[in-house]
């Protein structure tokens, strides 16, 4: 079976883009996470974070689904989200759209240019959900917010929140992040333990000035990525409360991808994060899949080198931002 990929990236979290919107792969639903588990492997040339399978829809322009490079299906992707918007933006010819995801039709649109030849998009993150039950998260606490988790850690405060994906996020200071503190409860909480059945990300913040956040994350069924849409918008919103910024914050989010900007929407009514960052494609290929002896070739890339080299030249400008701090 060949299959036509876009190698795709939102802060260097990297996908395979695959188009069903015509017409959906010959696959089972086993074998979508076999798919995922085989063509995601990282090599020295080939691998991603996940893939994204852009389905038709019929109730908004488009469908997405994300499977983890681990097998497993997610229930929202930020990054992944504003490389679908621009997929199916540019197929349909529409600068405003409505994407549906596993838990929520989520708004897209294309944003003016976040740096110089970086095609840029702005999608929604919703439902923001407090519960404990929502994560899920097995305890006799409603909501965790700004609290102590000894059975985590006895020093550091953390926030759980969904959007839809569960977060679990702390606060805390460079020095912090120079230790091994977040991978050691990132892997506890996504291994077997009694509090998360499901597994949870889990992402330091690093406050850099008045509206400006580091973050990095840790994600369940990835490990430690460049960037996590879900994440920095969780991470901004925490931002937001723990440092008593206004209702409709926006926020710079630098994270070791790049960074993205995520306008907080913290209103009585409701509250969401919109997230804004780029939706780069580096190459076309062309996949012959044989799922049954577990046998992928990969074709000749099609590349789209101006893409990269903007995105790259973006990156250096991040890296001297956040040194500069």
């Amino acid at each position: 079976m060949d299959i036509q990929v876009i190698k795709v990236h939102g802060s260097n979290n990297d996908f395979y883009l695959i188009d069903e919107m015509n017409e959906n792969l010959p696959i089972t639903e086993e074998e979508r996470s076999a798919l995922s588990l085989a063509v995601c492997r990282r090599t020295k040339e080939e691998g991603a974070d996940g893939i994204l399978f852009v389905q038709a829809s019929s109730t908004c322009d488009a469908k997405m689904r994300i499977f983890n490079s681990d097998g497993t299906e997610a229930s929202m992707c930020g990054n992944g989200l504003r490389c679908v918007g621009r997929y199916v933006s540019e197929k349909l010819g529409k600068d405003q759209l409505v994407i549906e995801t596993m838990k929520a039709d989520l708004a897209v649109r294309k944003e003016a240019e976040i740096f110089p030849d970086i095609p840029t998009y702005r999608v929604e993150i919703s439902p923001v959900l407090k519960s404990t039950k929502a994560l899920p998260m097995n305890t006799d606490m409603g909501e965790i917010i700004h609290e102590r988790l000894p059975f985590l850690d006895d020093e550091l405060i953390f926030t759980a929140l969904s959007v839809p994906n569960p977060h679990l996020i702390s606060i805390v200071g460079k020095e912090v992040l120079a230790t091994d503190k977040q991978e050691r409860i990132a892997k506890y909480v996504n291994g077997e333990n009694e509090w998360f059945p499901d597994g949870v990300n889990v992402s330091f913040i690093n406050v850099m000035g008045d509206q400006s956040i580091f973050v990095r994350t840790y994600e369940r069924g990835v490990g430690f990525t460049n960037a996590c849409g879900t994440a920095m918008s969780a991470s901004s919103l925490v931002t937001k409360w723990e440092e008593n910024l206004e209702d409709e914050v926006l926020l710079d989010v630098y994270n070791p991808g790049g960074m993205v900007k995520c306008h907080v929407h913290d209103l009585p009514e409701k509250t969401w994060i919109d997230l804004i960052g780029n939706a780069t494609y580096e190459y076309k290929q062309t996949l012959t899949v044989d799922l049954e002896a577990k046998k992928i070739h990969f074709g000749e890339r099609e590349s789209f080198e101006n893409e990269t080299k903007a995105y790259d030249a973006f990156v250096s400008h991040v890296k001297k931002i956040i040194e500069a701090i």
